[in-house]
Parts: C-alpha cells; structure tokens; sequence
C-alpha cells in the first residue's frame, strides 16, 4: 500500500512539473495579456502583408496588360479579357488570405476596445465577459467570414476600381479604330457592327463575347453595391479595411 502510494505521488509530481504553471497575480495576467497581444498584433500584420501583396500584384499585371493591349493596334482585345480573369483568380486568392486575417483582426480588436480602451478611459458599461469570445476562439479557431463575403470586401475597396479600368480600355480597344491593325485611317467606330465585329474571340462572334463581359459586370457590380449589415463587432471590426 505505502509503494502504492508513493508511486501515485510520484506520478502527480510528475504532472504537476510538466504542466506549465499559469498566472496567479494581477501583474503576472497583465504581463501575459501584453505579450499574447503582441503576438496577435504580429499575426494580423503578417496576412496584412500578404493581402496587400496580392493587391500589388494585380495592380502590376492591370498596368502591364493595359501597356501591352493600347501600345500597339496589332495587340488582341482578348489580352484585356484575359486580365480580368487573372484579376478575378488573385481576387479569389485575397478573399482566402483575407479570411485568415480577419481572425486575428478581430482578437485584436476585442482586446483594444474592451481591455486596453478601458484602462485609458474607464466606461461603467463594459461587457465583463469580453474576453469569453477570444477563449472560444483560441479553443476552437473558425473562420468569421463566408468566402464569398471576403470576396465582396476586397472587391469593394479595391478590385472594382480595377476591373472598371479594364472594362474601359476594353470597350476603347474594340470601338476606335486606330487601336485595330487594319484601321488606322478612321478616327472613330462607324456602326454598331463594327464594334460588334472586332469584339469577336477566335471562332466566337462578338455578339456573344459582349453578353458574356456584360453579365460578367453585372455581377461584379452586384457584388461591389451590394452589403450586409454587420453582426457585431468581434467577427467584423468597426474598421473595415
């Protein structure tokens, strides 16, 4: 029995060793506070980072398709088409980064409003269980925003002013003459089915190919005046970015 009992012990100082040893004190919670802060502050930056790298990136490739495509008259309209749809695959990819980010965006957030906020100016009316939602999120880490719905807030701050450059240059390309090869002597379109003929693609005709960029705008015109209202705070952030 006392064998037993001391290998029992034995055990639970085993355990107890190992287990790291958790804040007691006030100063020791506020130390911890200050460096998990600090660290969520690095992540948040770190996918802010990436988000505006991909930002670049398609502001690069609308600048270099847009030189390549009104430079010369022997450049294809399909180039400018062919932007719009590496712009909408680097859309898509910052709608993923910008889900990760928004995670740690709204730690961030929850803990400058309702602990850092409240040390500078006290309010009476602070949640007291404001850090209950980051536990939760440290417990079981979720994503906050439907993909979709990333991608719509990217496409509002940025990407819309993107694809309006593009579609611009496009319908320039297809309805003046000095930018086709083999009209340099019109100054400007003389019928419909002049434009409707230099917006063909290969064997597509243009009729079709006009259809198709219009609904395509349509969409993303939808998608950029479209919004939700916000469900609170902690999955949103009062400042959007």
């Amino acid at each position: 029995m006392a064998t037993e009992l001391t290998t029992s012990h034995l055990l639970d100082s085993a355990t107890d060793t190992e287990r790291p040893p958790l804040p007691t004190t006030t100063g020791e919670i506020t130390n911890t506070l200050n460096h998990y802060y600090r660290g969520e502050l690095a992540r948040m930056t770190s996918w802010r980072d990436r988000i505006d790298r991909t930002s670049n990136w398609a502001i690069t490739v609308v600048a270099a398709l847009l030189s390549v495509s009104l430079s010369t008259p022997t450049s294809h309209h399909g180039v400018l088409l062919f932007g719009m749809l590496l712009i909408t695959l680097l859309l898509m990819i910052e709608a993923r980064r910008y889900r990760f980010f928004d995670v740690y965006r709204a730690r961030v957030r929850q803990m400058e409003r309702s602990y850092f906020a409240q040390i500078l100016m006290p309010e009476a009316e602070l949640n007291p269980d404001w850090a209950l939602s980051i536990a939760k999120s440290l417990r079981a880490p979720r994503l906050l925003l439907g993909y979709f719905e990333a991608m719509q807030r990217r496409l509002r701050r940025n990407y819309c002013w993107m694809y309006a450059i593009l579609l611009m240059a496009w319908i320039l390309k297809i309805s003046t003459p000095k930018l086709q090869a083999e009209g340099a002597s019109q100054e400007l379109a003389h019928s419909w089915s002049y434009i409707v003929d230099n917006a063909a693609l290969g064997p597509i005709p243009g009729w079709p190919v006009i259809t198709i960029v219009v609904v395509f705008y349509a969409v993303i015109l939808y998608g950029t005046l479209r919004r939700k209202l916000d469900d609170g705070d902690f999955p949103h952030g009062e400042a959007h970015v």
